[in-house]
């Protein structure tokens, strides 16, 4: 069996329904109406250990209430779910001691009082054996950077900082998966590539299986190279990314500088658009490639210089959102 077993599994909430105003508010308290939302619907996926899974969709998808069942805080109302051989929702406290858990909106740090001082409660909650637990948060403070700021109160830290006390946290114990829920929301430039940088350090030296939830595609672009989207509470696509930007990077966007006037059209040529030293153009690569469209600008004018850059990540999931219409 997959080290990550999701067969079927569905969650079903009941929410309020109440029409604005102020008699309807009234009425409300004595008589409710309900509606019920299907929050996953028969989602099913395998993962190995040592994968990096990139659990990605729009927002209310269903991808927070599948991170909670596979972290055991819900219980499915149908399907099996198995992780290392447990189930998660109903083996809770030997399950918790292999999984690490980061919320990128959710703090685990006590917030009055140093990181390491909630290190250090930790490590009882988890019951590390005192060398263990000495040798690998000296080795998260090293490799996350923390030693300027992990006796500070978590109040007085920047997002950045807090977010990699949170991950520090999370990895105390040494567990097997982790599950990430927006790491890097907020982060700054640097503070997102020690993470990512970390992240695959750790995933490459320790085998750790990592599910990452995000609507930060760069993250999914750096750490990723399996994604499952999750739309309506349902999987529509679960491969590799590799794939993915296959079936999607056609569109190629060409600068081209030069002071001559370029009047050309052909197939494969989305848009032209006049530039200060130039011209952009976007070109349908399946329909035209790269060196023949070059070869046709350089038959119309002298090229000085040329850029060439790929479909960004975010319009290719873009498209896929709209293939799948949510």
């Amino acid at each position: 069996m997959s080290f990550i077993y999701v067969n079927n599994i569905s969650k079903q909430f009941k929410v309020v329904k109440r029409p604005s105003g102020l008699k309807n508010a009234i009425r409300s308290f004595f008589k409710r109406d309900y509606k019920i939302v299907d929050a996953i619907k028969n989602v099913s996926f395998k993962i190995n250990k040592g994968e990096i899974v990139g659990y990605i969709g729009p927002n209310g998808a269903g991808k927070s209430t599948t991170i909670k069942i596979l972290s055991g805080i819900l219980v499915p109302d149908s399907g099996t779910c198995k992780i290392k051989g447990y189930v998660p929702y109903n083996q809770r406290d030997k399950y918790v001691k292999h999984i690490g858990v980061v919320f990128g909106q959710r703090s685990q740090l006590w917030w009055d009082i140093p990181a390491e001082d909630t290190f250090d409660l930790l490590k009882n909650v988890y019951d590390i054996p005192e060398d263990e637990f000495i040798k690998t948060k000296n080795e998260l403070i090293e490799k996350l950077n923390l030693k300027e700021f992990v006796n500070v109160p978590v109040r007085q830290l920047s997002l950045g900082q807090r977010m990699r006390c949170e991950i520090a946290a999370s990895l105390l114990h040494s567990p097997d998966i982790l599950f990430l829920d927006e790491p890097t929301i907020g982060l700054d430039a640097v503070s997102k590539q020690i993470v990512r940088d970390f992240i695959k350090k750790l995933n490459k030296e320790k085998k750790i299986t990592v599910i990452l939830t995000t609507h930060d595609m760069a993250d999914i672009e750096a750490l990723a190279k399996r994604i499952i989207l999750i739309g309506k509470g349902s999987v529509l696509y679960d491969g590799s990314l590799k794939k993915l930007k296959s079936k999607y990077d056609n569109n190629k966007y060409i600068n081209i500088i030069t002071k001559d006037k370029i009047n050309i059209k052909n197939k494969g040529i989305i848009k032209k658009e006049r530039t200060n030293n130039g011209y952009k153009f976007i070109i349908d690569s399946k329909v035209i490639n790269i060196s023949a469209f070059l070869n046709l600008i350089s038959k119309n004018a002298t090229i000085d210089d040329v850029e060439i850059d790929n479909e960004n990540i975010d319009n290719i999931i873009v498209k896929l959102y709209e293939e799948y219409k949510i």
